[in-house]
């Protein structure tokens, strides 16, 4: 099975598990490889209750190092899931030098102060202009892209998680990022959390992920687990809908470079390829 990246601790408040409960479900599910990427910290705290704060970081590094200890021959890398805000690029660089990270993902949880995969807030969806509101979307993601601060982009279609999608060909919203990820040089995730939301259906979309690989665009395969049972769900599944895609093959990141992974869990014979962040 490739990498499973994207994973939580309780540390976010919203994960359960210890660490060698999820390092016991990535053997058993047979990664090549485990990494922790917990929600960051964001200024000014507290931003929001799903994150860690600033002071959790101890308990964070503590974390993965009980995660590598129980995982025998298997890497663990070490990552973290950075919200794209107004103005956070100092922030940004200042976390990334706190720790010697893997990588680090990218993520748009937010459109100003709202966070629009939160269900507590979910009744504002109703009073919104969808069209509107993917268009703000998809614009914040080509910056984040746009940024290079990032290894990997998550859930590239996330405003969709709650059903709500615009009328027509998507097409349109998402040539225009696709275009700005391809240049930035970042990696995209294939999420599998999707389809156990209300959308149903794995983040991004086929029709993303195939204009996705035409452009050359890097591809990941993430779970976004927030428990043990949860690491590497619907893999299988997942790498189906890559192949599909076109894809032939996943990325591994050590120390912020990639090297490529044949889907099916063969190293590629390739170096590790810095990226530009």
């Amino acid at each position: 099975m490739p990498a499973d990246y994207h994973t939580h601790t309780p540390l976010c408040l919203h994960a359960t598990g210890e660490p060698e409960e999820y390092i016991a479900a990535a053997l058993a599910a047979g990664l090549t490889e485990y990494g922790v990427s917990d929600h960051a910290p964001a200024r000014p705290e507290p931003f929001d209750d799903w994150r860690m704060l600033e002071s959790d970081l101890p308990a964070y590094y503590d974390w993965i190092e009980r995660a590598r200890a129980a995982a025998g021959s298997m890497p663990v890398r070490a990552g973290m899931e950075c919200d794209w805000l107004p103005g956070c690029e100092g922030w940004i660089e200042d976390l990334a030098g706190r720790y010697p990270w893997d990588y680090l993902i990218g993520s748009v949880h937010y459109l100003g102060v709202w966070d629009f995969d939160n269900p507590k807030w979910l009744g504002r969806w109703a009073e919104s202009d969808v069209d509107a509101v993917w268009t703000s979307y998809w614009q914040t993601y080509a910056e984040m892209a746009k940024s290079r601060l990032f290894d990997i982009l998550g859930h590239p279609d996330l405003v969709k998680k709650f059903s709500h999608r615009p009328a027509g060909d998507l097409a349109r919203f998402y040539e225009p990022a696709i275009e700005v990820i391809a240049a930035s040089g970042c990696t995209i995730e294939l999420n599998t959390a999707g389809w156990h939301k209300p959308c149903e259906e794995a983040y991004p979309h086929p029709q993303f992920l195939a204009l996705a690989h035409q452009a050359g665009i890097p591809l990941v395969i993430s779970s976004d687990s927030h428990a043990p049972g949860e690491v590497a769900r619907d893999f299988a599944k997942a790498i189906e809908w890559a192949k599909s895609a076109g894809y032939t093959e996943t990325q591994l990141f050590e120390k912020r470079q990639r090297r490529a992974e044949l889907l099916g869990g063969s190293r590629a014979n390739m170096p590790y390829q810095e990226h530009d962040s």
